[in-house]
């Protein structure tokens, strides 16, 4: 009899023991957090992120710059944790190693395609370096610069960059929209940046040839170019408003397209008779687009009185139903979105002039389309550059509104 009560006994310590450390391993801790992707030519590319809540709720928030970017939620599976982020269809799988260690995947929530591998450690509130080198060069201010591909295409870039320091904060404008919010460190001569929030993680390394110019390198997990910056305060890039035209001999502008649903709507339902609208072409796989749809619907919900709309035309990798439907609803749900989401095709140019013949020429995702009253185009935005851009992105609002409030005193 005893000996039945100790086995007992013994078998609910283990219960409790294994509950436990089931208990501990999964549950993440809060505080920083410092990770790393492995590319496969070697490259580490750094991130960080922020754990708060409590630890059967935690909320997680992916750091770059200034930007702090809630992911969607968190997943505990035994000493798995999955870090959804719902926007891109992407995910962070990580096994536990410890309290302060995680390690796993950076890969597609269906698994499809080529994951990354990544590591992550608590308590480390660095980007690259805990100790960098004293810095010997200033990048503090505006830069042209060039992006080479492998094929020898270049593209013109500006670069914007704030240094504290060690600390360099910036990004680049492209006619197609911004890199968004780099972080990174400079140490001596060279300088690194990286970003990551929920897509391919970007890596940006340089070393300068003298104060005024530098090589260097930009990275993804499918492509490198070769990039160099010349110092110029004065660099700019090509009007966002010349880029997109409409077809010649025309003027007026029409659409019929399905939202998410299946119902159609059209430009001469009676919603936007009479009424000057704003039209953007865009997919909730382009950050540069979400971007705008965080300026676009609070900017929408304070100004719809005053008798303008707004419709977002969606191009996704999809255009089953099911998966439409999931992507709008978060899209809508993220920003509060109350204007008509349609479905214009799929992610190419191809849906595009199939769906707005009258298009001559189209550059990026996004493009924004002003159009007036009468059903014609006043003008036409190519990108679109965001918070991460600064004075840029103030430039913007302010031109917009101005083309907002001409739009409405026209009759």
């Amino acid at each position: 009899m005893k000996f039945i009560s100790i086995l007992r006994y013994t078998s609910c310590l283990s219960l409790i023991f294994s509950v436990s450390v089931s208990n501990a391993q999964s549950t993440l801790q809060a505080g920083k957090w410092r990770g790393t992707f492995s590319f496969k030519d070697g490259s580490e590319v750094p991130f960080n992120f922020e754990v708060t809540g409590s630890r059967s709720s935690p909320k997680v928030y992916l750091i770059n710059g200034d930007e702090r970017l809630p992911a969607d939620r968190v997943i505990f599976k035994k000493d798995s944790i999955i870090i959804p982020i719902d926007q891109f269809d992407n995910e962070l799988a990580f096994k536990v190693e410890g309290k302060d260690r995680l390690s796993g995947s950076f890969r597609r929530q269906d698994k499809s395609g080529q994951a990354l591998e990544v590591i992550a450690e608590f308590g480390k509130t660095y980007r690259f370096t805990s100790s960098p080198a004293k810095q010997q060069v200033d990048l503090n201010g505006t830069w042209d610069v060039v992006f080479t591909n492998a094929d020898g295409v270049e593209t013109k870039t500006v670069g914007v960059f704030k240094q504290e320091g060690s600390r360099l904060t910036g990004t680049f404008l492209k006619t197609t929209g911004d890199a968004r919010f780099l972080q990174g460190d400079v140490s001596g001569k060279e300088f690194s940046l990286s970003s990551f929030i929920g897509i391919a993680p970007n890596l940006i390394t340089g070393s300068f040839l003298d104060s005024n110019t530098f090589n260097g390198e930009s990275k993804t997990p499918s492509s490198t170019s070769r990039i160099r910056g010349t110092r110029n305060s004065g660099a700019k890039l090509p009007d966002a408003y010349s880029l997109t035209h409409l077809k010649q001999g025309y003027q007026g502008f029409t659409f019929s397209l399905p939202n998410a649903s299946g119902e159609m709507v059209s430009i001469k339902d009676e919603k936007f008779k009479n009424k000057p609208l704003i039209l953007t072409l865009t997919g909730t796989w382009c950050p540069n687009c979400m971007d705008e749809a965080a300026f676009l619907a609070p900017w929408y919900k304070k100004n719809k009185v005053r008798g303008i709309e707004v419709v977002s035309i969606h191009y996704e990798r999809k255009v089953d139903p099911d998966y439409l439907k999931k992507v709008l609803s978060r899209v809508k749900e993220k920003y509060g979105i109350e204007y008509e989401q349609l479905v214009g095709g799929l992610t190419d140019k191809k849906s595009i002039f199939e769906s707005l013949p009258a298009l001559d020429n189209f550059v990026s995702y996004p493009t924004t389309i002003f159009i007036d009253r009468s059903g014609n185009v006043s003008k036409i935005h190519t990108g679109f550059n965001g918070p991460a851009t600064g004075k840029y992105y103030d430039e913007f609002i302010e031109e917009f509104n101005k083309e907002v409030d001409k739009l409405l005193i026209q009759h």
